[in-house]
């Protein structure tokens, strides 16, 4: 489906909100929150223990929310050919994960606090650190699934200039940023340090921030336009050779 200037706008105000949401986390550099960001988890920072963690976790979901409400949007009147609509349920998804996320907040902050990771390690901290942990996953797989499919429709329908031209190179940088995280809390977890493990997490979650607010602008200034006639024509192209392959 191709959708309407007004649906376009409001999918990329949502999207914009969510972005700007997304990066809360920026407010620990004038917030006395005592934890070293680069070396502690960002989720750390909306930890019960915290005392600024409702203020972290409520703006956590309203990312959550908009983007959700966004992609859901995007699903609806904006899917046009199959990169798209596995994109904009990717960019669901995360929505879904990071608004679960802030409802399932860490009790203690395991990189800056030792009697805490001495609990989790034991399996002595509530059941929320591990469905954290699960929630955080399933944020940044549909992020990369987003990242990489809504790219791929950029650069393929036309239309959404300004992602198809960054797109690229923030989606490679978003997997080198998530392969540092995952190696870093490995190696925290294998107790040999944190290895700049909040640095990689906050370049991690940046860029998926600056993402969401170039594509919001891509949908801004060509979402509705020539674009999506060529999202229309490849999705056609589409449907005819999986019905040529079904015919042979």
């Amino acid at each position: 489906m191709v959708g309407s200037p007004r649906a376009v706008r409001l999918t990329a105000v949502l999207l914009g909100l969510g972005a700007a949401a997304y990066t809360v986390w920026v407010l620990e550099f004038v917030l006395p929150t005592g934890l070293d960001p680069l070396r502690t988890y960002v989720s750390e920072l909306a930890a019960r223990s915290e005392p600024y963690g409702g203020l972290f976790r409520g703006v956590d979901l309203a990312a959550g929310v908009l983007v959700c409400a966004g992609a859901l949007y995007g699903l609806r009147r904006l899917s046009s050919g199959r990169w798209a609509t596995v994109g904009w349920a990717g960019l669901l998804l995360f929505g879904v994960g990071t608004a679960v996320d802030s409802r399932l907040p860490l009790s203690c902050t395991p990189t800056a606090d030792p009697d805490c990771a001495a609990r989790e390690a034991e399996g002595l901290v509530p059941s929320t650190h591990a469905a954290h942990a699960v929630s955080s996953s399933l944020a940044v797989t549909g992020a990369l699934i987003a990242m990489v499919a809504l790219t791929v429709a950029a650069r393929r329908y036309g239309g959404w200039a300004p992602l198809a031209r960054t797109g690229p190179w923030l989606t490679a940088l978003e997997l080198a940023a998530t392969a540092w995280t995952l190696a870093s809390a490995a190696a925290f977890e294998a107790g040999h340090g944190t290895w700049l493990l909040g640095l990689g997490q906050r370049l991690q979650v940046g860029l998926v921030a600056l993402w969401l607010g170039v594509l919001a602008l891509s949908l801004v200034r060509g979402g509705a336009g020539r674009g999506w006639a060529g999202a229309r024509a490849a999705s056609a192209r589409e449907a005819a050779a999986g019905e040529a392959a079904a015919g042979r």
